[in-house]
């Protein structure tokens, strides 16, 4: 969550109990690593309160938790060997910007709910706050359609030889939690200058997949950064390591990966990100050096500042493939 987020969560007089999330799904520290794991996929969640027998909260178990615990071969582990019980709370009293500066200040990608009395009456993400958001957006729609409007003519407006728009994501190593960030905010650039929803669509699953390689195989995670002029969007995904030892197999034969099995167990590393990319980009790029790194770059075509013609084919004028 970004500082211009926090400033206008600031501006929002809500409680966390009134986005937080009630219905909490909860293991013990009794509960086995495999249970955990099934259950983090039936119900798609990236970690859950750990509570003891009499209902008390005692810690917080992540994915990265379970991730790091099935690559020590910890397969027979408990949640109470793995869970962090290092606990960062939120009141349900207490107002958002409260639990924002706290998501900003520790990394934490959910904040266990307690009330006055110190029991766990929720949860909060990132994500219940941004749907707080929302609702405020739509009681603001008049000034959204505005800034929209103004950000849709930044290419037009300005007068420049070489006008273009440059957003820069650092992505961490096996950050699950937050995974897609970087992805998502690349959408919303997009279609804030107006680019075609299916462009935009496209943009976004070839950010997503680059996204997702940097978090399951970059040693030290990496950088993408996105450059948006009037006529194309460009993105270039860098890290420094390890490299990948086969490229032709890489690039050629879909299901391909070198994929740990523990996180292939998680849902992720199929071997199909590359080829969704390639599938969603009108160039791409991919050079890489064993234990140097890697560098792919895409190209997608935008062509979302002229107007359609009254008698041509409207989508082809907007880039649509």
């Amino acid at each position: 969550m970004g500082a211009q987020e926090i400033t206008r969560v600031q501006k929002l007089e809500f409680r966390v109990g009134q986005v937080m999330t009630r219905n909490v799904i909860t293991v013990t520290p009794g509960t086995p690593l495999s249970e955990l794991q099934e259950l983090m996929r039936k119900h798609r969640i990236s970690g859950a309160p750990v509570v003891n027998d009499d209902g008390d909260l005692v810690g917080v178990i992540s994915i990265e938790d379970l991730v790091r615990a099935l690559e020590e071969g910890a397969f027979n582990a408990f949640v109470g060997e793995r869970m962090s019980s290092n606990l960062i709370t939120v009141r349900e009293a207490d107002a958002v910007d409260t639990a924002a500066q706290k998501f900003q200040q520790t990394g934490v990608g959910r904040l266990p709910v307690v009330n006055a009395w110190g029991e766990l009456v929720g949860i909060l993400t990132k994500g219940d706050i941004t749907r707080g958001l929302l609702h405020e957006v739509e009681a603001e729609t008049q000034d959204e359609e505005i800034c929209r409007y103004r950000a849709s003519h930044i290419f037009r407006d300005v007068e420049s030889d070489d006008t273009s728009l440059l957003l820069r994501y650092k992505v961490a190593p096996r950050d699950f939690t937050h995974g897609g960030n970087a992805s998502s905010r690349i959408k919303r650039a997009l279609t804030r200058v107006g680019a075609d929803p299916q462009i935009v669509r496209r943009a976004a699953i070839a950010s997503y997949e680059a996204e997702m390689n940097l978090i399951i195989h970059a040693d030290h995670g990496g950088q993408i950064t996105a450059e948006v002029d009037s006529s194309e969007l460009k993105l270039t995904v860098e890290d420094d390591g390890p490299g990948i030892a086969d490229l032709r197999r890489a690039l050629e034969e879909p299901g391909y990966t070198t994929t740990p099995p523990e996180i292939r167990q998680m849902g992720f590393g199929a071997g199909m990100g590359l080829k969704n990319i390639r599938k969603c980009a009108d160039q791409m790029r991919l050079e890489s050096q064993v234990g140097q790194g890697t560098t792919l770059g895409i190209t997608i075509r935008l062509h979302v500042f002229e107007p359609p013609s009254a008698s041509g084919n409207g989508n082809a004028q907007r880039g649509k493939p």
